[in-house]
């Protein structure tokens, strides 16, 4: 998912979203451990993706904060 994307989802959507990438993380962490895992490269590719949704959640929280003062 691109950034652009991730921004043009609604909070609620972006909150879903996250819970859904960390379990799925979770799950192929669990597949790795277990020699269960075919492609590698998934893990950082989605720990890439979470860190980017967690990204625009912050921005988010410090433009509500800015906005307030």
């Amino acid at each position: 998912m691109k950034v652009e994307e991730i921004r043009a989802l609604s909070p609620a959507e972006l909150a879903k979203q996250l819970e859904k990438a960390h379990e799925e993380l979770f799950n192929l962490r669990f597949r790795a451990v277990t020699k269960q895992l075919v492609n590698h490269r998934e893990i950082p590719r989605l720990r890439k993706e979470i860190a980017r949704m967690k990204t625009v959640q912050r921005e988010r929280e410090l433009a509500e904060i800015n906005s307030e003062e």
